[in-house]
């Protein structure tokens, strides 16, 4: 079984489901800098939570800018925000005010 998503990939995971699909938009949705973002990147590619793409380059010249790599969500990556976000929501219901280790 491999190691629970952190609290900062399951970010990155959240904010590609909802739109953010380059590096620098994803830097500025989630507010982590960029190297923690690229890096993150780049296990989650790795374990195949994201697929990635390059854009075609002459869209980039016609915009003037660098090219940008897109990110998509696998699968795998959704059914593991899917269990990152309950396990969250388990561990702060955890939190709430009342007797310790009872869950709401």
């Amino acid at each position: 079984m491999s190691r629970p998503l952190g609290f900062t990939s399951l970010r990155i995971l959240a904010a590609i489901r909802d739109g953010s699909r380059y590096g620098l938009d994803l830097v500025a949705t989630t507010g982590l800098p960029s190297g923690t973002v690229y890096p993150t990147l780049a296990r989650l590619k790795k374990s195949g939570l994201v697929a990635s793409r390059w854009e075609d380059q002459r869209q980039a010249d016609r915009e003037g800018r660098p090219r940008r790599k897109y990110y998509e969500l696998s699968a795998e990556g959704a059914a593991a925000l899917a269990e990152g976000a309950a396990r969250a929501a388990d561990t702060l219901a955890l939190l709430e005010p009342g007797p310790l280790g009872t869950a709401r």
